[in-house]
């Protein structure tokens, strides 16, 4: 027997005090940290052998190309690439055709053979922690890590764990810092305390709700997309569900379409049958809950002990033995499960069939209480999601303002929900993404060249009394706060917008502001007081914002995504939704999260937000790389040869495009190679009609007026259809056709409202 395997999840913010209790409870002689060692895997074996042999990137890239895909997660060794014994062989006819035929190629294979699973540098484990009776010094070699001194063993995992130390996982869960941050913010949005232990796990139908229709993007656990097509499947009714369904949506039970089969038995979709028929009756209450199916490492060790004669003891051998594949263990334990199941007179076919199916699932499947565990965090996040959604959401935010995609994904799963998330606000916000009302506001810590401190500043300036004015911002929030580029930055973000000045004539005057509040002050500081200040019309101490309208919705925008990372108050493809679907395969972000393997051809469509025209050094040859952007995300697309030669002309910053291309995965980076590319125009579309609704409250002479002078400066083929919004609603055509873009939209929606434009 050995010991037991002990998780457990903390806040990841906190994750080194409990090392640092643990250290001090035991004595830092008894408590190490466990070093990992990297291995050279196939792919990166030939590569490495492409480069040490001098050859071109290309030769590597050919071979690791040609291998089979991974299956479950894991790629074919390359012994098995040439082995007709292996089950994979009959994969690898294109990988031994190149080395058949290149010799060059051949020399390559034969030293990544030597390098594939040689140790190729040493890490620390993410999560695990040894810990001794007795002083490590005199059990296993340890080391000190020189940048923080901390003790970390020399030996890995399984040497520890065979010498009898007790080794737990202490995770820094990011999850867990989500849930506590949305419980902070409901109680300082909503004045309610929510407390989540107490919660009954069966009983909020918002949250089954929820889960059913599969909007969990965000829910631990939950937010992938096949994941969710899954729940939607299943219609999770109870706790149960949710706690298999984590279980289940592993490579094993996946590998046996078990989650599947659980979502279709459940719901009366598919008939529930056993293992195999002599089986059905022994394995009724093992396999009875579960619809016929084995979900939890439990039941195998059930199952084993039920109709095999195993102890318990014996039992967690033989799950340990199949989650590490040794083949010789495997086939000693094979010979005693066969032996045990034939003295209670099962076949051979019997015998095989509960085999087989326990092999796989029991690499990777939880226990029922580590799923149960992560249903529980399941259940508290779907919960927050469905009653507490701005709070939740703001929660969720705060924890990805690192990762610009993820970033992306939420803001716009906001917008789908029906949550504004309003630009940062020198009056309103805190450093991080905070719930106001049913809103989120943009933490001002997310802003380009606004650091902590300066937030910690304009936040201790304005207690007790907000910020009447620009000037009265520039004037008390002090020098660090006031310099050029950090109030430039915030008037680019939208953070004075509340002041009632555009943006543009905020950035007209905003230098010469900052000198005359220095000198107030500094006036100030020294004892000096202006007796008119404040009194007159005309204050002479006070910079006077001209009255500028505002700057393009493109470059509005533009400037917003440069300081935010991304566009808040409005996105330059609104509106043209259905345009881009019609165009494209999936979004950015779908297509990164995808199975779609390398040199698969797939369509995208977005706006182009960056292009790059460069020279090859060793060709000299001419290609361009451009980003495009969707409501999802971003991909860098190459466009190469005669393919950049023919539409250079189009790759132009701010316009819309559907791109089609070759998808080129290198380690953890997704690129395109474009093959074509398409110029797309909501107001060319054929028979294209531009929809407008204005309410009768909005319907003002002055307004109208405007709105004719917009259709007017935009001449195109898109008719115009107004629909009256009042007591009763009317229809009519305007007598201007229009040219669609994003600056019309922009306009029109500026002037009618977010809604008002299809």
């Amino acid at each position: 027997l050995s010991m037991p395997d002990i998780d457990v999840d903390f806040d990841d913010r906190r994750r080194s005090e409990v090392i640092k209790y643990v250290t001090q409870k035991y004595g830092d002689d008894r408590v190490a940290q466990i070093v990992t060692f990297g291995t050279i895997k196939a792919k990166q074996a030939l590569k490495d052998a492409s480069r040490v042999m001098a050859l071109p990137y290309s030769v590597g890239e050919r071979l690791t190309k040609a291998m089979p895909p991974m299956v479950l997660g894991r790629d074919i060794a390359l012994n098995d690439l040439v082995d007709p014994d292996s089950e994979r062989y009959s994969e690898a006819a294109e990988f031994r055709e190149i080395i058949e035929t290149d010799p060059q190629s051949q020399e390559v294979f034969k030293l990544a053979k030597g390098l594939e699973s040689l140790k190729r540098q040493w890490g620390v484990h993410a999560a695990g922690v040894i810990m001794s009776a007795e002083p490590l010094m005199d059990v296993i070699p340890i080391m000190k890590r020189e940048e923080d001194g901390a003790i970390i063993t020399q030996f890995d995992q399984p040497p520890c764990e065979e010498l009898g130390l007790l080794k737990m996982d202490f995770l820094g869960l990011r999850n867990l810092t989500v849930i506590d941050d949305s419980l902070q913010n409901i109680l300082q949005n909503r004045g309610q305390t929510v407390v989540l232990e107490s919660l009954d796990l069966n009983s909020d139908q918002n949250t089954f709700d929820l889960l059913s229709s599969g909007d969990t993007l965000g829910v631990f656990q939950l937010d992938s997309d096949n994941m969710r097509s899954l729940l939607r499947l299943l219609k999770p009714s109870e706790f149960e569900h949710i706690s298999a369904v984590i279980a289940l949506y592993r490579p094993g039970p996946m590998g046996m379409n078990s989650h599947t089969n659980y979502a279709q038995r459940k719901n009366g979709l598919q008939e529930i049958d056993g293992v195999h028929p002599e089986l059905a009756e022994p394995l009724k209450e093992i396999l009875g809950p579960t619809f016929g199916l084995i979900v939890y490492q439990e039941q195998v060790m059930a199952a084993a002990q039920k109709v095999a004669g195993y102890t318990l003891g014996q039992a967690d051998l033989l799950r340990r033995a199949m989650g590490k594949k040794k083949p010789e263990e495997l086939a000693k334990q094979f010979e005693i499960f066969s032996q045990g199941m034939a003295r209670n007179e099962f076949s051979k076919p019997a015998i095989t069939a509960l085999w087989d199916t326990l092999l796989p699932f029991a690499d990777y499947a939880f226990n029922k209480a580590h799923s149960a565990g992560y249903g529980v965090l399941s259940y508290w996040t779907a919960y927050l999601k469905a009653n507490f959604p701005a709070e939740y959401m703001a929660a969720l935010l705060t924890s990805v303002g690192d990762s610009k995609d993820k970033l992306a994904i939420y803001l716009n799963e906001c917008r789908r929900m029906g949550i504004k998330v309003l630009a940062p606000d020198v009056n309103e916000s805190i450093g991080v993404f905070a719930a106001v009302g049913d809103d989120i506001r943009f933490g001002l810590e997310a802003v380009r060249n606004v650091g902590h401190n300066v937030v910690e500043s304009i936040i201790q300036a304005r207690t007790g009394e907000a910020f009447s004015g620009f000037d009265d911002f520039l004037t008390r929030v002090g020098q660090q706060a006031a310099t050029k580029r950090v109030v430039e930055s915030l008037i680019k973000a939208g953070a004075f917008d509340s002041f009632g000045h555009t943006r543009r004539s905020l950035t007209a005057v905003f230098e010469e502001a900052i000198e005359t509040a220095s000198v107030k002050r500094k006036q100030t500081a020294n004892g000096q007081v202006d007796l008119f200040g404040g009194i007159l019309d005309d204050d002479p101490s006070v910079v006077q914002v001209p009255d500028l309208p505002e700057w393009t919705k493109r470059d509005l925008l533009a400037n917003e995504r440069d300081m935010l990372g991304l566009y808040v108050s409005d996105h330059p493809l609104a509106g043209q939704e259905s345009m881009l679907m019609r165009n494209s395969d999936m979004g950015t972000i779908a297509l990164k999260q995808s199975d779609i393997q390398d040199g698969e051809t797939v369509t995208l469509a977005g706006l182009i937000t960056q292009v790059q025209h460069k020279v090859a050094r060793t060709s000299g040859n001419q290609y361009g790389q451009i980003t495009l952007e969707d409501f999802s995300g971003e991909i860098s697309i190459m466009f190469m040869g005669k393919t950049y030669l023919e539409n250079r002309q189009h790759l132009v910053a701010d316009q819309t495009v559907s791109v089609r291309g070759r998808v080129s995965r290198r380690d953890e980076e997704m690129m395109m190679q474009a093959y074509s590319i398409d110029i797309l125009d909501a107001g060319r579309e054929q028979g294209g009609v531009l929809k407008l609704k204005i309410s009768d409250s909005l319907a003002t002479k002055e307004r109208l007026l405007k709105l004719g002078a917009i259709l007017d400066a935009n001449p195109g083929p898109c008719e115009v259809q107004v629909r009256l919004v009042g007591a009763s609603d009317r229809h009519f055509m305007l007598p201007q056709r229009v040219s669609v873009g994003h600056d019309l939209f922009g306009e029109l929606k500026a002037l009618l409202g977010t809604d008002s434009v299809s």
